[in-house]
């Protein structure tokens, strides 16, 4: 089973935890379902992205990552740089849009990458517009328009602070 990824960053406390707990449930069952044959792909982008590879390799799957822009790993904030650096060493597969500069194009041309691979996709998504041009919305709309199923996590009752990051 092919399951991608896709959701905000920079997402407080009380409302990451919940999510990792829904992650982790939904890694479980995709795992289960594959019989030992579960792969994530990710941009590896910190949150959403970086638990959900974790998960995959605590159940046995792997991962594969799709790096959006040549500078990628120089826009993620530097505390993640290490879990990018880690993640990107255990992927099994590393697809790169040939783009040089993140910015909402590359985010998106890597998102509809990891769509034209994927069985599924887990959405971290609050159900709001995208701050930007290829945030989640836009690839929540992509994949529902291609026909993929979606399964959003997000926690009943919670609203996403304004100043999380923007694209993901």
């Amino acid at each position: 089973m092919r399951v991608g990824i896709t959701g905000h960053r920079g997402l407080p406390e009380e409302i990451a935890l919940p999510v990792r707990e829904q992650l982790a449930r939904h890694i479980d069952e995709y795992a289960v379902a594959s019989h030992g044959d579960l792969v994530v792909v990710t941009c590896l982008a910190d949150g959403p992205d970086t638990w959900c590879a974790y998960e995959a390799l605590a159940h046995a799957g792997s991962i594969e990552a799709v790096i959006p822009a040549e500078d990628y790993r120089s826009v993620l904030p530097p505390r993640h740089h290490a879990d990018f650096d880690h993640l990107l060493s255990h992927a099994s597969t590393v697809r790169r849009t040939g783009l040089a500069t993140s910015n909402g194009h590359a985010f998106m041309a890597a998102s509809e990458l990891m769509l034209d691979s994927i069985e599924a996709l887990l959405a971290v998504w609050d159900g709001l517009p995208a701050h930007g041009y290829g945030g989640t919305a836009d690839v929540v709309a992509e994949a529902s328009k291609r026909g993929i199923p979606v399964n959003r996590v997000w926690p009943v009752g919670t609203v996403r602070p304004p100043n999380s990051a923007p694209v993901s």
